[in-house]
Formats: structure tokens, sequence, C-alpha cells
């Protein structure tokens, strides 16, 4: 079981919509691995974002082929719980969240 809970915002279900269907299982089976424990400890794919970011989101994790999906979350350390803000992919250099290209 994992250390920490993770939910998923409105905003992250919606965006899921935009990414195919084959790799729903994928994502949320990364995301309750890489997430569930020491969320808030930086490694090669998650880093704290730069801010004002999308979302208002704190942390990015990077994962899937080349790095290929964005996970935008933030962490309440009191209630152990990772709040997944947006879920986006990559094509070529550019990020889509939700269908639309984010500005870098």
């Amino acid at each position: 079981m994992a250390n920490y809970q993770i939910i998923y915002s409105d905003d992250a279900l919606e965006h899921l919509s935009f990414i195919e269907k084959k790799f729903y299982g994928f994502i949320e089976e990364t995301l309750e691995i890489q997430l569930g424990w020491e969320p808030g400890v930086e490694t090669k794919n998650r880093k704290t974002v730069r801010q004002p970011a999308p979302f208002n989101a704190k942390w990015e994790l990077r994962f899937g082929d080349r790095n290929r999906f964005r996970a935008l979350y933030e962490i309440s350390e009191d209630e152990r719980i990772v709040h997944i803000l947006a879920i986006g992919h990559k094509i070529g250099n550019r990020l889509f969240i939700g269908g639309e290209e984010m500005e870098k």
C-alpha cells in the first residue's frame, strides 16, 4: 500500500480524454508507483516546477517512452495526499494538456 493517496482533479480526469485510452492503465499505474512514496523528492524525472506554473502546480513528473507524458501535481504533506492537477503528453518539443498546447 502506498504511503500517499493519489487524487485526480476534475481537470486532470478531463485531460485524460485527450490521450489514447490504451495508455490509461499505464498512466494510473505509473503515478501510483512514482508518487505513492516520497513524491516530494527530486529525481531525474520528478522536479519542482518554475513558477508561475500551469494549474499552479508545484511538481512535474515525466514518464513513459521518451518521457512522453507529464503529470503536474501538488502535495498535501499533512494529509499525505498527492493532488494530480493536470496530465498531458508531448509531441516533439510541444506539451499538450487538455488538447491545448502549453506555453513554455
